[in-house]
C-alpha cells in the first residue's frame, strides 16, 4: 500500500492530535460509501454529519478518521473543524507537489476541459485530476489532499454559483496556469449580470503563480478577465478571431466528431475529437493552449488528445436497443444554461433520424428565468421533431413552440420519463438534458434500465 501522508504530515497539515495510536493513510475519503482500505475518512458537517458514519467508514478499512468529535473509540485525527481541516490538507498537498498544475473554470466547458487537459497530460508523464466534478469548496481540496507528492501534473476544476466562492479555491489551487473557458448566463439569478459573472471568473487568476499564464475567450470580456491577471502573468487568448494566439481555424463536424485544425502560439495542429460540435473544438483549443503554456510541445500534446470522447452527462453518445426501436442517446444530463442548450442542438442538427428533444428546468437564473427558457423556443423548433420537457419554466418554452412541433410536458423528469420511452421509434435520436437540480439523469437511467 502507498502511503500518501504519513501520521507526521497529517498531524502538521491538519493541526491535529491523535488521542490515541498514529496512523498514515494511504488515500482520503469524504463519503463511507466509497471508501478505499487505507483511506483517511474525514467527517465533514454537509447534508449530513459526518461524523455519524465513521464506525461504518472503520468497519470498511480506513485507516481513521478526521473529526471534531472524538468518540473515544478507534483510530482518530481530532481537530476543531473538519473543513477547515480539509482545506489545510488539501493546501499542504499542493505546497509540497512538484506537478505542474492547470485549474480551470468557466459558465460552461470546464469538466470537459478538465478532462481534455487530463488526457493530455497523461501523454507526457504522471497526471492527478479529479474522477468527477470536484469543483466546490469540498472538492478541490479534496481533490489536492488526493495529490500524489511524485505527480508530473494536475488538473483542478473551480466552479462558483455565488460571488467570493472562487479565490479562497483559486488561493488552494495555485495553478501555473488558468484557464477561463467561458463567460455565459450560467446562475445569473445569483450574480446578477454578466459582468458579474465575469468578474468572479476572474478570481482564478489571482492564484496564479508568478511567471503564470491566463487561457482566456477572446471576445467581449477578455479585458475584464485580463485585468484580474497579476503583474508579469502572460495571457494567451483563445477563439476564432485572427488576433487571438490559440485560434481555432476550422472545425468539421459530423455526427461522430470533430476535426479540428487550430494555430496554438503559431504552431498548426491537426486532430480529429470522438465529440462533435464546435464547442468541443473550442475547449479543445483552450486545452492545448493551457498545455503548451506548461512548455509541452503542440504537436504532441494534440496527438494525445486525438480521439477524445466526451464524459458521460456532457455528450457522451451510445446506442440503445428499446424494444423494437435502436435509438442513439444524446446525454447531456449533466447541466444546463443557454448556450450549452443551443450547442447540443447543433449536435443533434447532425444526426438522421427524427430529432427528440428532452428538456428540464435551467436553474439558478432569478429573473432572467422565464426569457431565458422562452427564447430556446426559435433553435428548439429550428431542429426537434419532437420535444419533451418537465419543469416550470420549460412550460413557458413548451408553450411558445410551434405546433408543428409537438410537445409534451409533465412536473417532474420521473413523470416525464415513461412519455419520453412510449414515443420513441427506430432510428429516433434523442437530446436528454437540463440542470443538474431538474434530475435529467432519471431519463438517461430510466431508458437504459429499458434497455
Amino acid at each position: 500500500m502507498t502511503i500518501l501522508w504519513s501520521a507526521d504530515e497529517l498531524a502538521i497539515a491538519t493541526g491535529g492530535a491523535f488521542p490515541r495510536a498514529r496512523f498514515a493513510a494511504s488515500g482520503v475519503a469524504i463519503d463511507s460509501r466509497g471508501l478505499a482500505a487505507g483511506d483517511l475518512f474525514v467527517a465533514l458537517h454537509d447534508a449530513r454529519d459526518g461524523h455519524e458514519f465513521v464506525p461504518d467508514a472503520l468497519r470498511q478499512g480506513a485507516a481513521g478518521a478526521l473529526v471534531s468529535q472524538d468518540a473515544g473509540t478507534g483510530p482518530a485525527l481530532l481537530v476543531e473543524d473538519t473543513q477547515d481541516a480539509l482545506n489545510r490538507l488539501g493546501a499542504f498537498g499542493r505546497a509540497r507537489s512538484t506537478a505542474r498544475v492547470a485549474a480551470v473554470t468557466g459558465s460552461v466547458g470546464k469538466s470537459t476541459t478538465k478532462e481534455m487537459l487530463r488526457r493530455i497530460f497523461m501523454g507526457f508523464g504522471a497526471t492527478h485530476a479529479a474522477e468527477a466534478s470536484f469543483n466546490n469548496h469540498i472538492g478541490v481540496p479534496l481533490t489536492l489532499a488526493r495529490l500524489p507528492a511524485d505527480a508530473d501534473y494536475a488538473v483542478v476544476e473551480i466552479g462558483m454559483n455565488h460571488p467570493g466562492e472562487i479565490a479562497p479555491l483559486a488561493a488552494i489551487a495555485r495553478p501555473h496556469v488558468a484557464i477561463v473557458t467561458s463567460i455565459a448566463a450560467s446562475h445569473i439569478g445569483l450574480m446578477g449580470s454578466i459582468e458579474a459573472i465575469a468578474d468572479e471568473k476572474a478570481e482564478l487568476l489571482r492564484g496564479l503563480l508568478p511567471g503564470g499564464t491566463a487561457v482566456l475567450p477572446r471576445g467581449p470580456h477578455l479585458a475584464r478577465l485580463a485585468r484580474r491577471a497579476p503583474d508579469g502573468a502572460m495571457i494567451i487568448s483563445f477563439g476564432t478571431q485572427e488576433l487571438a494566439e490559440a485560434r481555432l481555424i476550422e472545425a468539421d463536424s459530423d455526427a461522430g466528431g470533430v476535426s479540428i485544425t487550430a494555430s496554438i502560439l503559431n504552431r498548426i495542429v491537426r486532430l480529429r475529437l470522438a465529440a462533435p460540435g464546435t464547442h468541443m473544438a473550442m475547449n479543445a483549443v483552450a486545452a492545448l493552449a493551457a498545455a503548451t503554456a506548461l512548455g509541452l510541445d503542440a504537436e504532441a500534446a494534440a496527438a494525445a488528445l486525438d480521439g477524445f470522447a466526451p464524459l458521460a452527462g456532457r455528450g457522451a453518445q451510445r446506442s440503445l436497443r428499446i424494444g423494437d426501436a435502436t435509438i442513439t442517446l444524446l446525454d447531456e444530463s449533466y447541466n444546463a444554461s443557454g448556450a450549452s442548450i443551443r450547442a447540443a442542438l447543433d449536435v443533434l442538427a447532425l444526426h438522421a433520424g427524427r430529432h427528440v428533444v428532452v428538456l428540464g428546468d435551467m436553474l439558478e437564473l432569478g429573473d432572467y428565468a422565464d426569457d431565458e427558457h422562452r427564447d430556446l423556443a426559435a433553435p428548439v423548433a429550428a431542429v426537434a421533431d419532437l420535444v419533451f420537457v418537465c419543469g416550470e419554466k420549460m412550460r413557458l418554452l413548451a408553450d411558445d413552440l410551434p405546433a408543428a412541433c409537438a410537445s409534451h410536458w409533465a412536473p417532474t423528469s420521473a413523470d416525464l420519463a415513461p412519455l419520453v420511452r412510449g414515443a420513441l421509434r427506430d432510428g429516433d435520436v434523442v437530446l436528454v438534458k437540463g440542470s443538474l437540480g431538474s434530475r435529467m439523469r432519471t431519463i438517461i437511467t430510466f431508458l437504459e434500465d429499458a434497455a
